[in-house]
């Protein structure tokens, strides 16, 4: 069974999942209680745009940092920081169509959690993957570190 995940980050001004970030993509994540896999569809937009008509792989890599971070907070409970990324671009991720990006975890040790995620195309087609890492922190660390120094 499918479910939306409510969006938890405070301010909703992030890039890619902040409701109130009108620049942003507004993205929605959902879990599979059945498989524990999150995931959410994104419209490849032009604005997005690496060479002719793909979209641009630093977009890509932002949807894995995205779906990463989600599945490592919804799955453990608590914030995490992105420690690692790798992406493998596999085929061209053509502007204009919908995909389908997925993440589950794929182990934790400790307070790190292993991530691995896909972008699909709509019939399934694997487009790109990669895995990742995420260090879980104390809520008062979290909070103080995303927050930053005082100016």
């Amino acid at each position: 069974m499918k479910k939306e995940i409510p969006n938890f980050y405070p301010g909703q001004g992030c890039f890619f999942c902040g409701q109130k970030n009108r620049a942003g993509l507004g993205l929605k994540f959902f879990i599979d209680e059945e498989t524990n896999v999150v995931s959410t569809e994104y419209l490849a937009s032009p604005p997005f745009a690496g060479l002719g008509n793909i979209l641009h792989g630093g977009i890509q890599a932002g949807l894995f940092d995205e779906i990463m971070g989600w599945t490592a907070h919804y799955l453990t409970g608590q914030m995490g920081v992105t420690s690692e990324i790798n992406a493998q671009f596999l085929k061209p991720v053509y502007l204009g169509r919908r995909l389908s990006v997925f993440c589950r975890v794929a182990a934790r040790l400790d307070r790190t959690v292993r991530l691995e995620a896909r972008i699909e195309s709509l019939a399934g087609e694997v487009l790109a993957q990669a895995s990742g890492a995420y260090r879980l922190l104390p809520k008062k660390k979290f909070e103080a570190l995303v927050k930053g120094p005082e100016l």
